[in-house]
């Protein structure tokens, strides 16, 4: 399935980075927060969106949409909602 997103909207696919303490110990999935990283899969055709596809970025924490795409968690974002470009 293909989304595209429309105007200043940007498609991030959530990227979770496997979190564990200093001692070795694994956190499990039901104790962490929502991944705020993610990649930009596809970009809105709207003349304000300062990011373009592949790109990683740094989003609000309860910002966007969730949505699922083939069995992967997606957000639909407002590019206003996207922080930071992480490089």
């Amino acid at each position: 399935m293909q989304v595209r997103p429309l105007g200043d909207r940007v498609l991030v696919k959530m990227v979770e980075e496997q979190q564990r303490t200093q001692s070795g110990i694994y956190i499990p999935d039901t104790a962490k927060d929502k991944p705020q990283t993610g990649v930009v899969v596809a970009v809105g055709d709207g003349e304000d969106v300062k990011v373009k596809e592949g790109q990683r970025v740094l989003f609000a924490k309860f910002a966007g949409t969730e949505i699922k795409i083939d069995n992967e968690e997606h957000l639909i974002l407002s590019s206003e909602d996207i922080l930071a470009i992480v490089e």
